[in-house]
């Protein structure tokens, strides 16, 4: 967070992260398939940080420039390390029509973060998607891969206390029911 409250979208990349980058990249020659090679390091590290796509440029001969334009042309890549947790809200029809948007906004509150984000301590992701196959369920959360039905809000903090989160470690833990972050003069 900054001084404002903002939240900011510079992960720093672990030594291990890193170290992962460069043996994957170990596979490719210069001049190599920069999509595959994004690939690559995305299913080894889980996300892209900043400085595995510099070590990406390095050894495939191309400008970082390029690296980053591949990769923010495609959805499927990931620029925020993805959290322990992976938690998806359907969209779909039935699930919008059903008030999906209630239950996103549910996790966004009680993580403290919007779609597309992961908790500061890489707990959790919080992702959008499309559908999921479960109309007859909806709307549904799906959690580390198991689709959740026919969710409330209440049925978010129910399964916030399932995996953990209420036990004083992570934001459900906090006087106000969300997680507390930045400063309190703020």
């Amino acid at each position: 967070m900054t001084e404002q409250g903002e939240r900011t979208n510079a992960w720093s990349c672990a030594p291990e992260e890193l170290e992962a980058v460069g043996k994957t990249m170990a596979a490719f020659a210069e001049g190599g398939n920069l999509t595959a090679a994004l690939i690559a390091v995305q299913q080894e590290v889980g996300w892209l940080p900043a400085e595995g796509m510099k070590i990406i440029a390095a050894k495939l001969g191309v400008s970082e420039t390029t690296v980053y334009s591949v990769a923010t042309f495609y959805n499927r890549f990931r620029f925020v390390p993805p959290g322990r947790r992976q938690i998806s809200v359907c969209m779909g029809t039935a699930c919008h029509v059903k008030r999906g948007n209630i239950i996103l906004d549910s996790w966004k509150r009680r993580l403290g973060i919007n779609e597309g984000e992961t908790t500061p301590d890489r707990e959790y992701s919080l992702d959008r998607v499309d559908c999921v196959g479960c109309c007859a369920m909806a709307p549904v959360t799906v959690v580390d891969g198991e689709a959740k039905g026919k969710m409330t809000p209440a049925s978010v903090d129910g399964l916030l206390v399932q995996h953990g989160l209420e036990d004083g470690r992570g934001p459900a833990a906090t006087e106000n029911g969300g997680p507390e972050r930045g400063n309190k003069d703020d």
